[in-house]
């Protein structure tokens, strides 16, 4: 292995609350540290545990296509790495759950002979099952990216949750927007209006990033969701629409086998 290093963490949804151990040791003990989060107190927080620490906030801009942010981010940290240093890239929530750059810059610097590690963290998922008292095993839980729920011919289950994320920039196929709008929305609702029907309750969750604040949970009609207040940060949770359904058939079959 070469020299250099990389390790990318994640921060977790609260603030101070969910910071491993080991990613903690990894921030502490790198050259230097890119961050990646919006919030200015988390970033505050970040700096007092260690003196170099580098925001890729400033790689975003308006109208800018997100993967020339993201080529712009990963070269960055690639750069210290080559370098012979010692880094970390310390993300929001989970640095592998919809964090294009953690994966690549890692497949990147292993590629090139350097070590690299991703940490796991909480993620906005972890937060979701426990603010909304879900169990994924009880019924069965899918989840979507919206854009791509969107674009894509998916087959999903309307018995089973069904979580889509970054509803609030759904359809933008530009990648560069930070928010779509009401016509956007309808033709997500001509997709999920069959299956569940105009007045079916869903929510719409946020997980709570302060420690004093709390989690959004705002409960409405799948109907309602076309003027919402939704942000890039919004999940759409939509509850199963009835029970399971049997299959008779592999029942059947089971118990034949199960008499020997």
């Amino acid at each position: 292995m070469k020299s250099g290093s990389l390790a990318c963490v994640g921060l977790g949804m609260t603030l101070g609350a969910h910071l491993a151990p080991r990613s903690r040791n990894y921030i502490e003990e790198a050259d230097v540290v890119f961050l990646s989060v919006s919030d200015p107190v988390v970033e505050l927080w970040v700096q007092e545990m260690h003196p170099d620490v580098r925001s890729l906030q400033p790689f975003y801009a308006e109208g800018k296509a997100r993967t020339e942010t993201y080529r712009q981010m990963i070269d960055a940290m690639m750069a210290e790495v080559r370098a012979g240093r010692r880094v970390c890239g310390a993300f929001y929530g989970h640095p592998g759950v919809f964090a294009q750059v953690p994966h690549r810059a890692i497949a990147q610097a292993r590629a090139e002979g350097f070590d690299a590690v991703m940490e796991a963290a909480v993620s906005a998922e972890d937060c979701l099952y426990a603010d909304l008292g879900i169990d994924p095993g009880s019924v069965g839980c899918q989840h979507y990216e919206a854009s791509q729920f969107l674009l894509y011919q998916r087959v999903f289950d309307p018995t089973a949750y069904l979580v889509l994320w970054q509803i609030g920039v759904v359809g933008d196929r530009s990648v560069s927007r930070t928010s779509t709008g009401a016509p956007h929305r309808a033709l997500l609702l001509e997709l999920l209006t069959p299956p569940y029907g105009p007045s079916h309750e869903v929510i719409a969750y946020e997980a709570a990033t302060l420690p004093i604040s709390s989690p959004r949970a705002d409960r409405m009609a799948l109907e309602a969701l076309l003027f919402a207040d939704l942000t890039p940060a919004t999940t759409l949770v939509i509850p199963p629409s009835g029970p399971m359904r049997p299959n008779q058939a592999m029942i059947d079959r089971l118990k034949l086998l199960e008499a020997g």
